[in-house]
């Protein structure tokens, strides 16, 4: 024996041990072939233990660890006969199929199912291309009777691929000592195939009872050698029309002899193989009398464990019968092989009229090790390639000898992918269907989508994903290739129309031919819209930043119609450096409810005289707070918009403003004022404006407002009378915080109302609000309440303005006046008209609008309470469009609420001077 025990193919060929049969010529035997699943059926292992007569191979193993690498070569070298046996292992076999089961069946898809089993397949054969390249004789042991046609398919990938590596195979044998037709072959001949088949029952031999009379003529062959005479004809005639055997061997993968037996069938094994074990177990164990207790080892005690019921590849049970010949053991079939290698006779394999001889060596020990060790670094290792793309992949060359592989193995991804190939045309008929020219991604998904589910009807197989990835592919590049819409959406929340397209930078021209073309977004969307006082009328594009919405479409009908006006200005940025940058775009916090109110403790704001003797409508007049609905009156609001007072905030106390702070001229808010931005930034430009039309004897209460767009009888502002506190004469010099005279009443105990000689007497002064909503067809008309439309018919509104200025006014309206279409318009809060009285009195205005539900941030102008001058008509335009950080506010939705788009109540308050 030259080796104690098998070992792993790349142990022998590394070891650098210098035995005394080196030199010793040899003959190697392959074996491989597929295992059964049933427990204790024979395997290959048990097949070498038979031949050498020796417990070579356990007859058991353990699986794999999982990420140890693992070889799929096992060798043995059996000195005495000067045969080295190789055995090849694969996913056919029952434990590497169990280990690969187990590692499946965590969650893999049915593709990667496929492709790793494919993968595994075609590692297989380029380890069985190895067995073909350095064996003199193979063994395909089968656990069936039958021959399995799938080896047709198999041999001929392989010839296929020994024949395109063929060189890459004969290059590095070039310094081997061995003969010149060796190296133009790579290998030493010609291997023979020879088949071990089991019995496993298929053959049924009735015995013949007493009775029954003896057949006339005995039969020259067993039924056993018959079948072995069938299979031999039966694989002879396949390989034949296949061509994997043609006349001249030499030019084939593999060789069967044309008179020696190459198909052997084991005898079949008990049906009950753990009642087998279990009487050899107690045949062996138990001792008789005559016996002793002796330790035995070696050949001898592989031969005691035999059993004469257990599978016996050497001893068959022979029945002499008249004229029958005697069946061959398994190591007489296949030593009758070893013999014309080990005796330099070679194989003469090729038929026909001319056979040509094949070319045949028998090899040292030493010069078979260095040729297989060659042969093993190019096709097992790939050690001349380049190196895998990551770690754990097939190198490249491996990979491209693969691929000669795929035609002849994989037949379901072929069918597959024929299948997918044919559903792609009708997945992209289906996507190119109903198609506008250009389009959003929203169209593309929706396109896609079905353009997939079409592919699913039609496409089958593990090829499926790899298709449907192209599908995808395909469809994306269809619609980037000129057919892509700009994605850029409108303030009015629409779609520019022009496809994907880049903005011109300052000074550059528009250029419509370009790739891509060179233009300013456009959603061909047209409304009408009235100037910052109302007077004049312009159509206007829809926009698609703030500045064209809130600033630049005012400025050009301002030089037409309002230059000449008063104007009262916000404050805007004012820089200090000649290149101000945009404010960072960082997230901006919201204070915390603790942080306001320490806010507004902290910060005050100084007291006038004025405020602190101002008093409401309602307590002037004697009524109670109720009178004006469930908001308590402010004691420093005057007229009939009395705030309400924050529970646990002190009166006459003012929330700060961006005014009181002092504003950076370095950088600039890029956007629009609201409760979440920056605090001490200022935009470049203003998105609000405040006009004076001219003074408050301009407006008529019995005609209104002499403007274009307004629908009939809603032209109208609202009436609302502001009481303004006088002093009698008597109290001229009284001072508030002293005692009164002798006999001077207190004037807050007088009548209120009783207007006399030495009384006190309250004037009251009447200004006029409306509050202007206007559409994108230039329709305009006043609103009285939160959801009531101005209709007058006569002499003026008779409602007065205290509703509306105590209730949060909606931003958005449905228009009095509906197209036809299913769609409804909405008008939109655009001006707020105020008639100051020539009187002494202040109203203060701060707007504040929601332009959304909570929690959407609340814009107002840059000064955020404005002292209005008497005797004007002032008019607040609104912005058209509203912008934070985040994106626009769109309008609302057909289904949305339109109170959470609302002008927040407390919008006017008087103050006496």
């Amino acid at each position: 024996m030259a080796v104690e025990g098998p070992c792993v193919l790349r142990d022998l060929l590394g070891s650098e041990s210098e035995p005394g049969w080196k030199d010793e010529e040899l003959c190697v035997v392959g074996v491989f072939g597929k295992t059964a699943m049933l427990q204790g059926s024979w395997e290959k292992c048990r097949l070498v233990n038979s031949l050498c007569d020796r417990h070579v191979f356990p007859l058991f193993h353990r699986a794999a660890e999982r990420g140890r690498e693992r070889s799929l070569f096992q060798a043995y070298y059996e000195q005495d006969s000067r045969v080295l046996y190789l055995l090849l292992t694969g996913v056919s076999d029952s434990g590497q199929l169990c280990r690969a089961c187990e590692e499946l069946s965590q969650g893999v898809s049915h593709a990667e199912a496929h492709e790793w089993w494919k993968d595994e397949e075609k590692l297989y054969c380029m380890h069985l291309l190895y067995l073909f390249s350095v064996c003199h004789i193979l063994l395909l042991v089968h656990p069936t009777c039958c021959f399995d046609i799938a080896y047709e398919k198999l041999f001929r990938a392989l010839d296929s691929l020994r024949q395109k590596v063929l060189p890459s195979l004969k290059a590095p044998l070039k310094d081997c000592a061995v003969g010149l037709d060796w190296k133009l072959n790579a290998r030493p001949c010609p291997p023979r195939l020879l088949f071990v088949f089991q019995l496993n029952g298929a053959l049924k031999v009735e015995a013949r009872g007493p009775g029954q009379a003896v057949p006339e003529k005995p039969k020259k062959h067993s039924p056993k050698r018959r079948l072995q005479h069938a299979l031999e004809d039966q694989i002879y005639r396949i390989f034949r029309k296949s061509r994997v055997l043609t006349n001249q061997s030499i030019n084939c993968l593999f060789t069967v002899p044309a008179n020696q037996a190459f198909v052997y069938i084991v005898a079949e094994q008990d049906e009950d193989p753990i009642g087998m074990l279990l009487e050899g177990l107690r045949h062996n164990c138990t001792l008789k009398e005559s016996e002793t207790v002796v330790p035995v080892s070696g050949p001898r005690r592989f031969q005691m464990m035999r059993h004469t019921r257990q599978l016996s590849f050497t001893v068959e049970s022979n029945t002499n019968v008249s004229g029958q010949l005697v069946d061959c053991t398994l190591r007489e079939f296949l030593f009758q092989h070893v013999e014309l290698v080990l005796t330099k006779k070679g194989f003469d394999d090729s038929v026909g009229r001319n056979p040509q001889p094949s070319h045949f060596e028998l090899p040292t020990y030493q010069k078979w090790v260095a040729v297989a060790l060659k042969l093993y670094e190019i096709i097992i290792e790939n050690k001349d390639d380049d190196p895998p793309a990551f770690p754990g992949a097939f190198p490249p060359k491996l990979l491209a000898n693969m691929k000669v592989l795929e035609g002849y193995l994989d037949a379901d991804t072929k069918f597959s992918e024929n299948r997918c190939q044919k559903a792609l045309p009708m997945a992209h008929s289906a996507y190119q269907s109903n198609l506008p020219h250009n389009y959003t991604t929203t169209v593309h998904k929706n396109q896609l989508a079905q353009a997939l589910r079409v592919y699913g009807q039609h496409a089958r197989g593990p090829a499926f994903q790899k298709y449907a990835i192209i599908l995808n592919e395909d469809c994306y590049k269809f619609w980037s290739s000129g057919h892509q819409l700009c994605e850029e959406r409108s303030l009015t929340d629409q779609h520019c129309v022009h496809k994907f397209h880049l903005l011109p930078k300052s000074g550059e021209k528009i250029e419509p031919e370009r790739n891509p073309p060179i233009l300013f977004h456009n959603s061909r969307a047209r409304s009408t819209g009235s100037c910052n006082c109302g007077r004049k009328q312009a159509p206007r594009e829809d926009p698609f930043d703030v500045k064209s919405a809130n600033y630049d479409f005012y400025q050009i009908l301002e030089e037409k119609c309002c230059a000449k006006l008063d104007h009262i200005d916000f404050p805007i940025f004012q820089p200090s450096t000649p290149d101000p940058a945009p404010a960072k775009d960082e997230a901006s916090t919201v204070p915390q409810e603790g942080e306001v109110e320490v806010e507004k403790l902290t910060v005050k704001e100084p007291q006038t005289q004025g405020e602190s003797t101002s008093l409401s409508l309602a307590l002037s007049l004697g009524q109670s707070t109720d009178s004006l609905g469930n908001y308590p009156a402010d004691a420093h609001a005057g007229g009939d918009n009395a705030d309400p007072v924050p529970a646990g905030q002190v009166k006459g106390e003012k929330r700060p403003s961006l005014t009181d702070r002092q504003a950076s001229t370095v950088e600039y808010l890029p956007g629009m004022m609201h409760s979440n931005c920056p605090k001490g930034l200022l935009p470049k430009f203003s998105s609000w404006a405040l006009v004076k039309l001219g003074p408050a004897k301009s407006y008529n209460f019995h005609t209104g407002l002499d403007q274009l767009g307004f629908i009939p009888g809603t032209n109208y502002l609202m009436p609302w009378d502001i009481v303004i506190r006088t002093k009698s004469e008597d109290d001229g010099d009284l001072d508030n915080n002293s005692w009164p005279a002798p006999n001077k009443s207190i004037p807050g105990k007088r009548s209120a109302v009783v207007i006399g000689r030495g009384r006190r007497r309250d004037d009251i002064a009447r200004a006029f609000v409306g509050f202007e909503y206007e559409d994108s067809r230039g329709r305009r008309f006043m609103c009285s309440g939160p959801d009531k439309i101005m209709k007058v018919i006569g002499n003026g509104p008779k409602e007065s303005a205290v509703k509306a200025l105590n209730s949060d006014m909606p931003l958005y309206m449905l228009s009095p006046s509906q197209g036809r279409g299913l769609k409804p318009h909405y008008a939109q809060l655009m001006r707020l008209y105020i008639v100051v009285p020539e009187a002494p009195l202040n109203i203060v205005m701060n707007p504040q609008v929601q332009p959304g539900p909570p929690p959407c941030s609340v814009f107002y102008p840059e000064k955020q309470e404005i002292t209005l001058p008497s005797d004007g008509l002032w008019v607040l335009r609104f912005p058209y469009s509203y912008v934070t950080d985040r994106g626009p506010c769109y309008p609302p939705k057909e289904n949305q609420q339109l109170m959470s788009y609302k002008v927040m109540r407390g919008i006017l308050k008087m103050v006496n001077p």
